[in-house]
């Protein structure tokens, strides 16, 4: 997707508002995101219907269950059987510890998610795509318990394999973990999206692959990362370089520069339909690719090294 797309994707995009607090979740258990009782639920009907009154049979949704394991914190999107995002953090200590391989780590389906809803091993069997950690496990060495987690199903969406997650995708990766060299603390934001192209006739379509029989796990047309790299760790007045960039989910060669694929951070809200710096006051704001030189590295990575 070019860039002028993605600025039509972008375009008026609005001022985000502050967001509520988010729950909090205590150790490492996954919960499903509390989801409040509507305030048409709790008031008195003035006029001959009460169209809330079918909450007395359970709010239908969409509901977003909770993803918080050691490695990451995210959020599951029930309707594509993708994480809607996931969160990572990264640092000098973490990667400095080498106390897992992945060779210990087998892929599993998810059980805290509603097995209605639920991505499946079987789902990506001869799919031809592979399954694309959003959070890398080779960001989660610290702990053999921290890198199985990155490997249950709610972690992965479908990737192309040759060209993407076995070599362009990871050496993204690697870009992400080389931040850690210059930043102390480093957050980054990964999920899928379905974006919208122009088809002949003018108009703008979503089109996406769905895998599994019956079809069940929605395949993205891009990926996108945001990356907060703080020159702090606890301070509220610190600055944070902020990056964000959109990929295809396609073979890109390894020369095309990473910077090609910078995108304004609105952009991505406005595509996810998330928020990720309602809270970042202005002033602490930097931009990334102004501070460091926006390319990967290519490095031949074997192949159980490539499918992070």
């Amino acid at each position: 997707m070019s860039k002028a797309t993605l600025a039509v994707i972008a375009a008026a995009t609005p001022t985000p508002a502050p967001s509520p607090p988010s729950p909090s979740i205590a150790g490492t258990v996954k919960v499903p995101t509390t989801i409040p009782t509507p305030p048409l639920a709790a008031k008195t009907p003035t006029g001959p219907v009460n169209p809330a009154g079918v909450l007395q049979y359970g709010f239908p949704g969409p509901i977003a269950d909770e993803l918080s394991t050691l490695p990451l914190h995210g959020a599951y999107d029930r309707r594509t059987r993708n994480p809607s995002w996931v969160a990572e953090h990264i640092t000098p200590q973490s990667l400095s510890q080498n106390n897992a391989d992945r060779k210990h780590s087998t892929f599993a389906e998810d059980t805290s998610i509603p097995a209605l809803f639920r991505a499946k091993l079987a789902d990506y069997f001869r799919s031809g795509y592979d399954r694309g950690h959003q959070v890398p496990a080779a960001d989660a060495k610290w702990s053999q318990g921290a890198m199985d987690d990155t490997f249950y199903l709610s972690n992965m969406c479908p990737q192309v394999g040759e060209g993407f997650n076995r070599d362009y995708w990871a050496h993204f990766e690697d870009f992400c973990r080389k931040l850690a060299s210059r930043y102390p603390s480093v957050r980054v934001v990964t999920g899928p999206l379905y974006l919208p192209h122009r088809d002949p006739d003018g108009k703008w379509r979503v089109n996406y692959e769905v895998i599994g029989n019956p079809p069940n796990v929605a395949v993205p047309t891009h990926f996108y990362k945001v990356i907060y790299a703080e020159y702090g760790t606890d301070s509220p007045t610190s600055k944070v370089a902020l990056g964000a960039f959109v990929l295809p989910n396609a073979r890109i060669p390894n020369e095309k520069s990473l910077s090609d694929f910078e995108v304004p951070l609105e952009a991505v809200e406005r595509a996810s339909g998330l928020e990720f710096a309602a809270k970042l006051d202005p002033s602490r704001r930097r931009r990334l690719c102004q501070e460091i030189k926006c390319e990967i590295v290519v490095r031949e990575f074997n192949n159980a090294k490539k499918r992070n």
